[in-house]
């Protein structure tokens, strides 16, 4: 769908489309935005036991739907996550991307997947979800299969692992949505990779917020800005899909851009802080120096919100500029300046530290294997965890914020949740891609289809 179209459906449609979304959850907190009155304890606000491992229990089967770095990243902290686990089915488009993860597996954990239990196509994801030897499934593919495929692991009853974000586009949110509400009725544990919630020096710096250590919370930002990420350059052996899906990151209808595909943890991170959704967005952001794809190198997004809260999120993969990855979290009496650098702490406005985390008592535990210890520790004591939903609206709020910066329109949260805008091609087969333009970005103000200068 092209920008123009996107803004005027929605504005038409943005009232006559039932949706069915229940409004987030807020933790212990009867009106958003409030100050806790109480001392909320941990058990209270749902935080995780932060175990070194995860305990013992009947042998719990897996299998990988996508397996590229990030894929088999996953499945390794899988089979770190505890005893008696273990991935027998693996699932991908490409045999050599598929080969590799299995050999990994094989030499660092002696994990072996036969020939058999090894699935290749568009539709690999359906033919491992059928196997009712399976437990968990572990979604790992570019962003924008994630919808399709987690619904899909949903309707077959499995405990799941999904990366972030959970998709590409607002069609795509719905789904998961939807999706994350029958996880919760079937009693399915699913676990994202926003993993900033599972760390510790997060969870305890939550705790202070909601126990009023700030005061109200007024507004936030989010950072994501470091140096020119990973690109493929077109092999003259590959077709247009196969190169789209091989340099996935740069393609936005497979990333959904970088603001989505990494900047979500920041954003995700305010979310979770702050307890609201955002009204609008105005956005800014452009394509300097990226050597492939259509997506851009830098985002500005102001979001605003009720009783005139705003949070700026900043996104930027250029080299020799300014890196900055954290948030910080405004209320009226101090700051939760938040990192992953074992530097969270709260301050007042004079620079006093008000708290601080004690990483030498409590160190803490690489929270891509954290979350995985989690997901068995979950099934295996029937404590059921489903962060589906909560990711979902946090990626809807940086698709938000990408829509406002490539149509440079001011866009509502209404706006977004109606959309019907959908990126991606509707049936996949390895082959041309007629509507993929290598290099051609969103032109803010300008024809969508206008080439980049």
């Amino acid at each position: 769908m092209k920008r123009r179209e996107f803004l005027t459906n929605t504005a038409l449609i943005g009232a006559g489309i039932p949706l069915g979304v229940a409004p987030v959850a807020l933790s212990a907190c009867s009106e958003q935005g409030a100050v806790a009155t109480k001392n909320y304890s941990p058990d209270e606000l749902g935080m995780y036991s932060f175990v070194d491992i995860a305990p013992d229990g009947k042998p719990l089967k897996a299998a990988l739907i996508g397996c590229g770095d990030r894929g088999t990243g996953a499945a390794t902290q899988f089979l770190s996550a505890g005893p008696n686990v273990s991935i027998i089915a693996l699932g991908d488009l490409f045999p050599d991307r598929l080969n590799t993860c299995r050999g990994v597996l094989k030499e660092k954990f002696n994990n072996e997947v036969a020939d058999a239990d090894c699935y290749f196509g568009f539709d690999a994801y359906q033919k491992v979800l059928e196997r009712s030897d399976i437990e968990v499934v572990l979604l790992c593919t570019p962003t924008h299969f994630r919808p399709e495929h987690f619904k899909a692991a949903v309707d077959a009853g499995k405990h799941i692992f999904m990366e972030k974000p959970c998709a590409v586009d607002p069609t795509g949110i719905r789904t998961v949505i939807a999706a994350a509400k029958v996880a919760t009725s079937k009693g399915l544990t699913v676990i994202t990779g926003n993993q900033r919630r599972h760390r510790r020096d997060y969870w305890e710096a939550f705790i202070q917020v909601k126990n009023g250590l700030i005061g109200d919370v007024i507004s936030a930002t989010a950072h994501w800005d470091q140096g020119a990420w990973w690109n493929k350059r077109k092999r003259p052996e590959w077709s247009d899909m196969e190169y789209c899906i091989r340099n996935w990151f740069n393609i936005k209808w497979l990333s959904g851009d970088h603001l989505l595909d990494q900047a979500i943890h920041n954003i995700d991170i305010v979310t979770w802080f702050m307890e609201q959704r955002p009204v609008k967005a105005v956005g800014f952001g452009g394509r300097a120096q990226r050597l492939t794809g259509d997506i851009y190198d830098f985002f500005s997004v102001d979001y605003y919100y009720e009783q005139n809260k705003r949070m700026l999120a900043t996104a930027r993969q250029i080299d020799g500029c300014d890196g900055n990855v954290s948030e910080q979290v405004y209320g009226a009496k101090g700051v939760a300046m938040l990192n992953d650098r074992n530097d969270i702490k709260i301050v007042d406005f004079g620079g006093n530290e008000l708290w601080k985390y004690d990483y030498e008592s409590k160190p803490v535990k690489n929270p891509y294997n954290q979350e995985h210890i989690h997901l068995v520790e979950s099934i295996r004591l029937d404590k059921k965890i489903n962060q589906a939903e909560d990711l979902a609206y946090s990626t809807q709020v940086a698709i938000l914020g990408r829509e406002a910066a490539y149509t440079g329109k001011p866009i509502t949260w209404d706006e977004i949740m109606a959309s019907p805008l959908r990126y991606g091609p509707e049936t996949y087969a390895i082959g041309p891609l007629p509507d993929y333009k290598e290099g051609v970005a969103p032109l803010p103000g300008k024809a969508p289809d206008a080439p980049v200068m």
